[in-house]
C-alpha cells in the first residue's frame, strides 16, 4: 500500500521532500501534485517504470512521456535548443506548458517517442514540485494521472490512495490540486505547434485563447 504525505505547498517540510526523494530513488512511483494537475513520477533512470505508469493509464509504448525539469538549462541538457526555442521557452517558463523537443543522447532511448525521438518537457511553477526536483538533482520522468475512462485528471490524494493505493509507492497530498492538464506545444520543426488547449495561456505563442 502506497505511503501518504501530506505536505505544504509553498512552504514544503524538507524532511519529507528528502523522503519522497529517497523513496524515488528506490524506484518509487509517485503521485506528484503539479501546477496543473496530478502527475504519475519517478526515477529517469528506471527502466521499470515505463510499464509502470502505461499499465495505470492504459497507454501503449507510443505514449509521449514528459520531463519534469528545474530551470531552463536542465531542459536544454535533455533537449535540442536553439535559439528561438530558447527564447520561446525563457518567456514561458516556469509555467503550466508542456514542450515537445528532440531529445539529446543524455536520454535513455526508452523514454523518447519511438519514432520522432521527441519528449515532452516542462518546467512546473510549484514550491514543492520545485524542492523535490532540488533534492533529485535531476529531472523526474512524469505523465498526467489520468485513467481509463476518465475525462480529467485524479485532483484528491485521498481519491488516488483509495483507487490506486496498490500500485503507487508514495501519494503526496499538498491540498487542492487542478485537474486541468497542460498547454502542449510542439517546438520541433521551427514554427510553434498547438498540440493541446490546457492551463497555461495561448497568447504568449500568437494562439487564440
Amino acid at each position: 500500500m502506497a505511503q501518504f504525505f501530506s505536505i505544504h505547498p509553498e512552504h514544503p517540510q524538507p524532511r519529507l521532500i528528502k523522503q519522497a526523494a529517497e523513496i524515488i530513488r528506490g524506484g518509487g512511483l509517485v503521485a506528484l501534485p503539479t501546477d496543473s494537475a496530478y502527475a504519475l513520477c519517478g526515477h529517469l533512470g528506471d527502466a521499470s517504470l515505463l510499464a509502470r505508469i502505461r499499465a495505470i493509464r492504459g497507454v501503449d509504448d507510443r505514449h509521449l512521456f514528459t520531463l519534469m525539469c528545474r530551470d531552463l538549462s536542465e531542459i536544454a541538457t535533455y533537449a535540442r535548443v536553439d535559439n528561438a526555442q530558447f527564447r520561446l521557452l525563457k518567456s514561458a517558463t516556469p509555467g503550466s506548458y508542456t514542450f515537445i523537443l528532440e531529445g539529446t543522447k543524455e536520454l535513455p532511448r526508452r523514454v523518447l517517442h519511438p519514432k520522432r525521438k521527441t519528449i515532452g518537457l516542462r518546467v512546473p511553477d510549484h514550491a514543492l514540485v520545485q524542492a523535490l526536483l532540488s533534492e533529485l538533482d535531476q529531472p523526474l520522468l512524469t505523465s498526467t494521472l489520468i485513467l481509463p475512462g476518465d475525462l480529467a485528471p485524479l485532483s484528491e490524494a485521498e481519491e488516488i490512495r483509495s483507487r490506486l493505493g496498490k500500485l503507487l509507492d508514495l501519494v503526496i497530498d499538498a491540498g487542492p490540486c487542478g485537474a486541468e492538464m497542460t498547454s502542449m506545444i510542439n517546438l520541433v520543426g521551427g514554427v510553434p505547434e498547438l498540440i493541446r488547449a490546457g492551463r497555461g495561456s495561448l497568447a504568449l505563442f500568437g494562439f487564440a485563447e
